[in-house]
């Protein structure tokens, strides 16, 4: 027993050290195989993929947790459920799980975004499933449970004291008077189990009770079910009412589907326990009201909680809109007086943080260090702003708006005035997480140092700081081209109007004048398109393993089939120029002048090709064929030969390379959700499906068939009118 014992916790803790971990709320989770000592104990092949379940240390008790033991309830169900993992094993504070292989319902099929509805009656019908577990085979239900397995008002009245029980309780001593400022009564659960109504008897049945995207695994394997549920921590025994409206909620469903939810699931439980659709149109809505009353208390402490890691006034703006969310929400189910403004949510959650720092928030001095910054020397400061001026800024930075800060793909950008200069400036930072896909090959300042320099006609921002501020973070800061700093800038997100058109055309046009080689003087060599298809093939090569194998399964080429494919075009040699290399709408911003548009965003600045740079623009941009028409006769118009010649043979074989670069980085961002809260990347998965068979085209791949249905209709989501044209 000893020497299992000991061959368990050196299997884990050999995953811990080399597989890949991902965090779940509860848990951290590791793919590995097993060994063959480990897998005989386990009864399972040598090197069978398992998932290592470690319950995370130091995590807020927010939930509700009826059996202690996920393992103990995966082995009473497994019999009953196929598509529940096994539990190989379990020890002191661990668990092996068997693995489906698949992609989560979430990496394809994000948060609000429209479930397809055969997925929809699937995942109803596994709800429904989970009415033929009886009670008797499931583990010891706590003692505080009805003992009448038809009663819907006194499964509700449990489920609310327990929330107090577990959530409230065990976090008041050190957020009891935060929640107290915010007007949340220490009874506000137990007065909300004293008013459940009298509702419809239904019979209980087992609940997964947390059915999100996370917890749905879309299987590779023909020969598995297609949907596997993963993470039971939080299954309970109840009213299947509950489970509805947890998933309801937890889904995201866009409220549309709200109905065609609800319809699912009636139908599904009409197949499985008629009894368990006795009164939901009425009864419904109590367990929404509870589920919003309970996640008031793990949202206001998550909220706080972050302003220990990361305390700045931005941080402190966000975490008060996280309250006031879920105060309102929970206003009518609590019956509280009154949700507190914004005003007040704030100076509680900033009087709570500095109380627990033992009042080290005196005056300015501790937000002040914060802003504190390093200056890079490559950017001179302009004369008359100095780094007081800098540090200036940086503090309007933390004091900004939430109308004052955009978020794009990779950066945060913050508009701020300072005395020290009259007109609006623009702190620029790179997203801390955010890795782009795509390479960088030119500084952004240095770029636009050169544009300003050549005296062009290219309306661009100016550098004035460069640096890192309070913990190291890089900064630019640069002038804003927006028309007013407390109002959104202006994209032409739709289409270019025809003056913005020949506009950004001739923009495109004096770019050709600018000396790149002051930029770098070893950019520009070589033959254009075959280092693009070399960029594109390593850009395959270094996408996540979860990415890789998903644009198989979809039916895209991997790295050395894909340079095969892309090796049979040719493209003329045109006159090399510093290009954009990522004008889509939100990188032009409209200006009331005769340039009509300034160009925004460098960091994907390049010297090649200017054809390249046209049609890279018409794929990234709605444009109707008469404004791409209208671009390439003025764009041929205004170049001298050397820059145009052969164009029209050439500028499909980009466009081409366009549409396959766009479907392997769009299928990356749907499974790993990078940047898709930006809005020029939302647009474009959303038209995933016609990307990727447009995709199959270009490369002369068949458009074939998904091995799982149910992944096909997660990718496609709803029929949409591509946003690409040309």
């Amino acid at each position: 027993m000893v020497d299992q014992t000991d061959a368990f916790l050196a299997f884990v803790a050999d995953a811990k050290s080399k597989a890949q971990v991902s965090n779940g709320h509860h848990n951290q989770n590791y793919v590995h195989r097993l060994p063959e000592n480990v897998a005989r104990l386990v009864g399972q092949a040598p090197f069978t993929q398992v998932m290592v379940r470690i319950r995370r240390q130091g995590v807020l008790p927010v939930v509700i947790r009826t059996w202690q033991s996920e393992a103990a309830l995966l082995r009473a169900v497994r019999d009953s459920l196929p598509h529940v993992p096994q539990c190989l094993h379990s020890g002191l504070g661990f668990a092996i799980h068997s693995y489906a292989e698949g992609v989560p319902l979430s990496a394809v099929c994000g948060n609000g975004k429209p479930v397809d509805t055969l997925i929809i009656k699937a995942l109803a019908d596994l709800l429904a499933q989970l009415t033929r577990v009886r009670r008797t085979a499931l583990p010891l239900l706590p003692a505080v449970w009805p003992t009448n397995d038809t009663d819907s008002q006194a499964f509700l009245r449990t489920l609310a004291l327990q929330a107090d029980e577990q959530i409230r309780k065990p976090n008041w001593d050190e957020y009891g008077g935060l929640f107290k400022a915010l007007g949340i009564p220490d009874i506000a659960l137990l007065r909300f189990a004293d008013r459940v109504p009298a509702m419809a008897r239904r019979p209980y049945s087992l609940l997964h009770a947390d059915l999100h995207r996370d917890n749905v695994i879309m299987t590779y394997d023909p020969g598995a079910a297609p949907l596997v549920c993963v993470d039971w921590e939080l299954a309970t025994y109840g009213d299947p009412l509950h489970d509805l409206a947890t998933h309801l909620v937890r889904m995201r469903y866009p409220p549309h589907q709200w109905e065609e939810v609800i319809g699912a699931w009636v139908t599904a439980m009409q197949g499985h326990r008629p009894a368990a659709v006795t009164g939901y149109r009425a009864d419904l809505c109590h367990y929404l009201d509870f589920e919003r009353a309970q996640s008031v208390y793990p949202d206001v402490m998550r909220a706080a909680q972050s302003l220990e890691r990361s305390f700045t006034q931005k941080s402190l703006d966000q975490a008060t809109d996280e309250v006031c969310r879920a105060l309102k929400e929970a206003a009518k189910p609590l019956r509280l007086r009154r949700v507190p403004r914004k005003e007040e949510i704030s100076g509680a959650l900033f009087r709570w943080l500095a109380a627990r720092h033992d009042g080290d928030v005196s005056g300015r001095d501790w937000i002040a260090k914060a802003f504190d910054w390093e200056r890079d020397r490559r950017v001179a400061l302009p004369r008359g702003f100095g780094e007081t001026a800098v540090r200036n800024a940086l503090l309007a930075e933390g004091a900004a708006a939430a109308e004052r800060v955009f978020k794009g793909t990779a950066h945060l950008n913050t508009v701020v005035q300072v005395p020290d200069y009259p007109h609006p400036l623009v702190v620029r930072r790179k997203l801390p997480d955010v890795s782009p896909r795509e390479a960088r090959h030119l500084d952004e300042h240095a770029v636009l140092r050169a544009i300003h320099t050549s005296k062009t006609q290219v309306a661009v921002p100016r550098v004035l700081a460069l640096g890192k501020s309070y913990r190291g973070e890089p900064f630019a800061l640069q002038t804003y081209v927006g028309l007013h700093p407390d109002q959104p800038p202006s994209h032409p997100v739709k289409g270019l109007l025809p003056h913005e058109a020949d506009a950004l055309v001739d923009q495109l046009c004096e770019l050709t004048k600018v000396e790149y080689r002051e930029i770098d003087s070893g950019v520009g060599q070589g033959a254009f398109y075959e280092w693009l298809t070399d960029e594109l093939v390593c850009l395959v090569q270094g996408l996540p393993p979860e990415s890789r194998r998903l644009a198989r399964v979809i039916g895209l080429p991997d790295a050395g089939r894909l340079r095969q494919l892309l090796a049979r075009h040719k493209v003329h040699r045109r006159e090399a120029a510093l290009l954009h290399g990522d004008l889509n709408p939100w990188n032009l911003v409209r200006r009331n002048d005769h340039l009509a548009l300034t160009i925004i965003d460098w960091e994907m600045a390049l010297v090649g090709d200017p054809l390249y740079e046209l049609v890279r623009h018409i794929h990234l941009t709605p444009t109707k064929q008469a404004i791409r028409e209208r671009m390439f006769d003025r764009w041929e118009k205004n170049l001298p030969a050397a820059s145009t010649r052969n164009w029209r043979w050439d500028w499909r074989v980009y466009r081409g390379i366009e549409i396959v670069r766009s479907a392997y980085i769009d299928l990356d961002r749907q499974v790993t959700g990078v940047g898709l809260d930006a809005p020029n990347v939302r647009r474009a998965v959303d038209a995933y499906a016609e990307t990727l068979k447009d995709a199959q085209v270009a490369l002369g791949l068949p458009v074939r068939p998904l091995p799982n249905p149910y992944l096909g209709r997660a990718i496609a989501g709803e029929p949409r009118r591509s946003t690409r044209t040309g």
